[in-house]
C-alpha cells in the first residue's frame, strides 16, 4: 500500500505514548498506594492524562463526521485515574489502566452504545456498541431486538468490522429472558446481556504513532454498530436513560466496572 507523504508526517505527529508511560503504569500496580502516587503525580499527569487528553482531543476532531452527538469535551471523556472505594472490599485507590469512553451526549456517561479505549501495563483495548447496560435499558434493547435482530446480524457479521473487532463480547444467558419467546429468529441476540465488539492489542500498540489511526479506523467500523444499538435507547423517553438505577449505582459505588472491561 503506498502512503501519501501527508499521511505518513500525520502519523509521525499523531499522539502516542512513550514506554515511561507503561513503565509508569506497571509500577502503579506494584505500589498501588497514595504515598507511592502522591509524589508521583507530575509524572502520571505528563506521561499519562496529557498525551491522552491530547489523543482524545484528536480522535474527537475526526469523529466530527461520523459521530458528532459522542464528542464531548476531553476532560469529560477521559476517565478519572482514582477508584471509588466508599463499598469496595478492594481498597486499592487507583487504577492501573487509563481510559476514555465517548457516549451519547443524551444520555448518562456510562449509559448507551459508545466507543471504548484504555492502555493498561499489558494491554491496549478499542472497544464500541453497549456493555452492561443498566435494566431499562436491557429491556429497551430486547424489545427493539423482536423486529430489528436481521439487522444487527447483518452489521455483526460485517466482514470489514469484524476483521478490525474479531471479538463479540455478549455475555448470554443460558436460556431466554423471561417474556420471550424460544422459538423467535432473533432468540440468540435477545438472550445477550450487552451487545459490544472489541479487540486486545498488545501495550507496545500504545507506543507507536500509528495508534490514532488504530483507535479511529476501528471507531469509525463501529459506528452503524453504535447507532443502531442506540436508536432502540433513544426513541425511548429521555427520562428512561437519564437516570442511573439504583443496582447501576450499587456497582459505581462499589468501584466495579460498568464494563466487561477493565476500564471505567
Amino acid at each position: 500500500m503506498i502512503v501519501s507523504a501527508a499521511r505518513y508526517n500525520h502519523f509521525l505527529m499523531a499522539t502516542h505514548f512513550s514506554p515511561d508511560a507503561l513503565k509508569f503504569l506497571r509500577s502503579l500496580k506494584r505500589n498501588n498506594r497514595r504515598e507511592w502516587f502522591t509524589p508521583r503525580k507530575p509524572q502520571f499527569e505528563s506521561l499519562l492524562r496529557t498525551p491522552m487528553l491530547a489523543l482524545i482531543r484528536e480522535l474527537n476532531s475526526a469523529m466530527e463526521s461520523f459521530a458528532p452527538d459522542h464528542i464531548r469535551p476531553p476532560e469529560k471523556t477521559i476517565f478519572r485515574i482514582y477508584r471509588d472505594t466508599r463499598f469496595a472490599s478492594d481498597k486499592r485507590p487507583y487504577k492501573t489502566h487509563v481510559a476514555a469512553w465517548w457516549a451519547h451526549s443524551g444520555m448518562l456517561k456510562t449509559s448507551g452504545a459508545g466507543f471504548y479505549f484504555h492502555i493498561a501495563p499489558d494491554e491496549v483495548i478499542i472497544a464500541c456498541g453497549v456493555f452492561m447496560p443498566q435494566r431499562e435499558q436491557l429491556l429497551q434493547l430486547r424489545r427493539y431486538l423482536l423486529t430489528h435482530h436481521a439487522e444487527l446480524r447483518r452489521v455483526l457479521n460485517k466482514k470489514s468490522l469484524r476483521t478490525l473487532l474479531p471479538d463479540f463480547d455478549s455475555a448470554p444467558l443460558s436460556r431466554p429472558p423471561k417474556g420471550f419467546a424460544a422459538d423467535h429468529p432473533g432468540i440468540d441476540l435477545i438472550r445477550c446481556t450487552q451487545w459490544g465488539l472489541s479487540i486486545t492489542l498488545p501495550p507496545e500498540a500504545a507506543l507507536q504513532p500509528t495508534l490514532f489511526h488504530e483507535v479511529l479506523q476501528r471507531f469509525r467500523a463501529a459506528a452503524p454498530l453504535v447507532n443502531l444499538l442506540n436508536a432502540a435507547l433513544l426513541n425511548e423517553s429521555v427520562d428512561s436513560v437519564a437516570s442511573p438505577t439504583k443496582s447501576q449505582k450499587a456497582l459505581s459505588g462499589a468501584g466495579k466496572s460498568l464494563f466487561p472491561l477493565p476500564g471505567f
